[in-house]
């Protein structure tokens, strides 16, 4: 029996399954780029600077349309089972999370407009920390990806209470300094605005980290998680207690 023609199909779907890896891998850091340059510019209080991290958003949606057609493609090169469908899906599904992480860097960078048009409060500079544990998370998550490994993604989920409570520390923070003075309303707000977004592309990486252990394992990730926002609790705004 001549197989030469199935292990060719096969050799091209690994082939495009590993560039198709790469491509989302690409994507991920250029969405941690944008979230570094984000808050780049909140700490510059650089207008022009902040309207290019928001225009270079584009690039990263085009990369995500770009990847949406190159899983047609592998559907189409080969009809998978299994595994090899876990793969594709997962592929996809990844993409439309940091499609979501560059929107949110994005957001923060459009935040830092007005922000740098009323004066400077202290707390500005508290988001560089909450920047960092969601690049960490992403960068972590996208290694995860790239490694099929299971167990970095569980440590990637789990690890996403230390930016909850990070979060919520800030968020108290905000309230305490809006109260002290109203003059600090209208930055702190936009403030939280911007760390919320934050927040949020830790849930994404989150989402990525239970997307890697599904792609490898073939069960979901139904584990209790710990979670470190209590920002919707009433009792975080009775700051007095």
């Amino acid at each position: 029996m001549n197989t030469s023609g199935k292990e060719h199909i096969i050799k091209s779907y690994d082939d495009e399954l590993t560039r198709l890896t790469g491509e989302i891998v690409r994507m991920g850091e250029l969405s941690v780029s944008q979230l570094e340059a984000a808050i780049d510019v909140v700490e510059r209080r650089d207008e022009r600077a902040a309207r290019r991290v928001v225009g270079n958003d584009d690039a990263i949606d085009l990369l995500e349309q770009e990847i949406s057609h190159d899983v047609v493609r592998l559907l189409a090169l080969r009809a998978p089972m299994a595994g090899d469908l876990r793969n594709v899906f997962a592929a996809l599904r990844i993409a439309a999370d940091i499609e979501r992480i560059g929107d949110y860097a994005a957001n923060v960078a459009k935040r830092s407009i007005p922000l740098s048009m009323v004066a400077p409060v202290a707390p500005a500079g508290g988001l560089g920390l909450l920047a960092e544990l969601a690049a960490t998370e992403v960068r972590e998550v996208l290694l995860a990806y790239r490694d099929r490994d299971a167990e970095r993604a569980y440590q990637v989920w789990k690890d996403d209470v230390v930016l909850d409570e990070a979060y919520t520390g800030y968020f108290r923070q905000l309230l305490t300094y809006m109260m002290e003075d109203p003059r600090n309303i209208t930055p702190c707000t936009h403030l939280l605005f911007m760390a919320k977004n934050i927040e949020r592309i830790g849930d994404h990486a989150t989402n990525i980290a239970e997307n890697v252990w599904f792609q490898v394992t073939g069960e979901p990730l139904n584990k209790q998680r710990s979670k470190g926002d209590l920002t919707s609790n009433p009792e975080m705004t009775k700051l007095g207690d």
